[in-house]
């Protein structure tokens, strides 16, 4: 692909990004990507969306040599919680290795470009499938702790109710309201028998 192609293939991209791509030279450009980090359906503002830029520069013999790439992001962009460019960017670039090979002798931006940020998303989403495990995991321990603390509580209360029944009947027992026998009955119908005893004995 000469001058003349890759002009085209960079046409091409421009209608395809056209608030995305900028000139750097005839031969050089970037593209910025705006990633879909999942915010954007509890965020009311898209604009807070990242955004990395992918930098292109043909060699001459472009596309049977690969393009030279970069990955940067925007001046003064925030810094995101799951990505960070000066980190993550060799890993984005190694992204692109195997789609630069089996692309070698076409036009390939717009493929690498799909690429990168698949794979920008899908770092981000890992990381955050992370963080999630482990909130749910220290929520599920906490969880753990409160139920013991619970079920500790109740075993507590279980023996008060217990030693206070058996307290109960002790003093059940002192104030003689349990434990009557036959015998305190008996002794009853004796006392009667021994009055009537003396009333026959006086007449």
């Amino acid at each position: 692909m000469g001058v003349d192609d890759q002009k085209e293939e960079r046409e091409v991209l421009e209608s395809i990004f056209p608030d995305e791509i900028t000139d750097v030279s005839e031969t050089e450009f970037r593209i910025a990507i705006t990633l879909d980090d999942g915010r954007h359906e509890d965020e009311e503002r898209e604009d807070e969306q990242p955004i990395i830029i992918l930098n292109v520069a043909y060699p001459p013999d472009y596309p049977d040599e690969a393009p030279r790439l970069d990955v940067t992001q925007p001046p003064n962009a925030p810094k995101h919680p799951y990505l960070d460019i000066h980190e993550d960017k060799q890993r984005l670039l190694d992204s692109l290795k195997e789609t630069i090979e089996e692309n070698l002798g076409m036009a390939m931006v717009f493929t690498l470009v799909t690429v990168i940020k698949d794979s920008a998303e899908l770092l981000i989403t890992e990381r955050q499938n992370a963080k999630q495990a482990l909130v749910e995991i220290a929520a599920a321990k906490a969880e753990e702790e409160e139920n013991k603390k619970f079920q500790g509580e109740a075993d507590k209360k279980k023996r008060i109710v217990k030693e206070e029944k058996k307290l109960t009947g002790k003093e059940l027992w002192q104030q003689g309201l349990v434990g009557k026998t036959e015998d305190d009955d008996d002794d009853e119908v004796d006392e009667v028998d021994v009055g009537k005893l003396k009333i026959e004995a006086t007449s």
